[in-house]
């Protein structure tokens, strides 16, 4: 008989219609430019980037501000009227579970009268009861979806200088991360570089909810829960920055695909979402619903709430706005698989989060040559799948650049995660396609093996594995089924199975 603890958690906008009063700020004002394709920069200054690569022009400080139009209405999913049951598979948490059916852990608990919410047998069979939606969430567009992903605009942002311009407690804070002291400043640019979400909006984030920015020290609470998570294990700046970055990427991406309909407060109440929001919004409506009962969700998600601190740091969001924030029909380029020719890998996982369970399903795991299971030693190679610049190293994670202008926020961009210190390629290689990137381990992240996990990006954004533009490895094509990590790839009339193992149905070599 096997349990699991379950009492923790696992875890284009048609722009510009009417004219309203401008409003100061001190800083850059900026109008709407089309984003296309991204040349190669040898320089980075205000006028050279904002002509080459399309970003947005400067906005006269007396301008109009512009604001948004609706996005059309998203077709969502439908709303349970039935209840359902659910057999407790491993891995599984009581909250995870909630998560998924979209209704609170408390409602879970009582209507399966469980004695104990922190024990969960593996088999079980939970009855999920019906959702109880209330009324009608805002439809107030917060920010545009371009400003929510780490992208373009931001290769022009002096984040230290902000942060020590502003002269709040962040300016002096540090912290050890990984077995490193870094400042306020070099946490909130690693979980940027991370997640892949805006640091200007993760900097509005941490003001609104407690002040560090442009404020002094503050109280023992807000010292060790900034974003306002009461919870021991996420105590920190770096922790609770990285959990407010995973909750604004699980709002936008799957408002993205159309994959939610309602937000799960805090208080347990069910708040279906306004159809005509942008995804950009739907990022900031989940994090504040990770936080609060209705009222002060409503108040957040205001022009008073979240809205009026970015506007006070940075002005008008909708001034940075890039749109659409990805080129009408963009197309990846040639890749092929991440391992050598003629060697055997195992195909082990489908498509699943780029990086954290909130982003897009961006990413495949390949698992090299060996019997051996478990955090094991590897010498295959794995390689980098098109020419491209290595643009930064880390914990496991190689970050490849394939246009080249060294800046991973444009353009299309490879992540390699979990790549073995050991002969690592070093940052400021430029490497052909089949070139060595590193070995294979379990460093960086979570793994419970020895693998790779290759994902993209494109203008910052996680490009999913299983949506409209097909992730294509050597003519292989990722096919997902609804689930994550399981999934296919398929070249002509043979498909291969994800499996989280070592067999000849999931053998794959270049």
């Amino acid at each position: 008989m096997v349990f699991l603890l379950a009492g923790f958690t696992g875890l284009l906008i048609a722009m510009l219609a009417c004219a309203r009063t401008p409003q100061s700020s001190s800083s850059s004002f900026w109008s709407v430019s089309h984003q296309g394709m991204l040349p190669a920069a040898t320089a980075v200054t205000v006028e050279s980037t904002t002509q080459a690569w399309g970003l947005p022009t400067r906005r006269a400080p007396n301008a109009p501000i512009l604001t948004p139009t609706p996005d059309a209405q998203h077709t969502l999913p439908a709303l349970r009227t039935k209840q359902d049951q659910y057999a407790v598979q491993y891995g599984d948490t009581l909250a995870l579970i909630a998560n998924r059916y979209g209704i609170s852990v408390e409602q879970l608990t009582h209507v399966n009268k469980l004695t104990n919410a922190d024990i969960l047998e593996v088999g079980q069979v939970l009855t999920i009861p019906v959702p109880t939606p209330e009324g009608m969430g805002p439809d107030f567009k917060i920010i545009p979806d371009s400003e929510l992903v780490n992208g373009p605009v931001n290769i022009l942002f002096d984040m230290e200088k902000f942060v020590n311009d502003q002269g709040g407690y962040l300016a002096s804070y540090n912290e050890q991360v990984n077995e490193q002291t870094l400042t306020g400043a070099q946490i909130v640019r690693l979980i940027a570089q991370d997640y892949s979400v805006s640091p200007r909006l993760l900097l509005a984030v941490l003001q609104h909810q407690s002040g560090w920015v442009a404020g002094p020290k503050p109280k023992k609470q807000v010292l060790d829960y900034p974003i306002g998570l009461l919870d021991p294990t996420r105590k920190g700046l770096y922790r609770q920055l990285a959990w407010a970055a995973n909750n604004l990427n699980r709002g936008f991406y799957l408002w993205r695909i159309n994959g939610i309909a309602t937000w799960l407060l805090a208080d347990g109440s069910i708040v279906p979402i306004a159809p005509t929001i942008n995804a950009g919004t739907a990022g900031v409506q989940q994090l504040y619903a990770t936080l609060y009962d209705r009222s002060s969700w409503e108040k957040a998600v205001s022009p008073e709430g979240f809205y009026a601190t970015y506007n006070a740091l940075f002005g008008f969001p909708f001034d940075y706005a890039i749109e659409p924030s990805l080129p009408p029909n963009l197309t990846q380029p040639p890749l092929q698989l991440p391992f050598e020719q003629g060697a055997v890998w195992s195909f082990t996982g489908g498509p699943h989060a780029g990086w954290a369970d909130g982003s897009a399903w961006a990413a495949l795991d390949f698992a090299p040559p060996g019997e051996a299971m478990g955090c094991v030693i590897s010498d295959a190679w794995v390689v980098a799948m098109a020419d491209g610049l290595i643009v930064r190293t880390g914990m496991g994670e190689v970050m490849q650049d394939l246009d080249g202008d060294g800046f991973e926020q444009t353009g299309w961009t490879l992540l390699y995660m979990h790549i073995d210190t050991r002969g690592r390629v070093k940052p400021g290689t430029y490497l052909k396609a089949g070139e060595h990137i590193g070995h294979p381990s379990c460093e960086g992240g979570v793994s419970n093996g020895t693998h790779t996990h290759v994902a993209r990006r494109y203008n910052g954004e996680w490009i999913p594995a299983d949506q409209g533009i097909p992730f294509v490895l050597d003519g292989w094509v990722s096919l997902g089924v609804g689930k994550e990590y399981d999934g296919y790839l398929q070249l002509g009339d043979t498909r291969i199975e994800a499996y989280g193992g070592n067999s000849p149905d999931n053998h794959i070599q270049r």
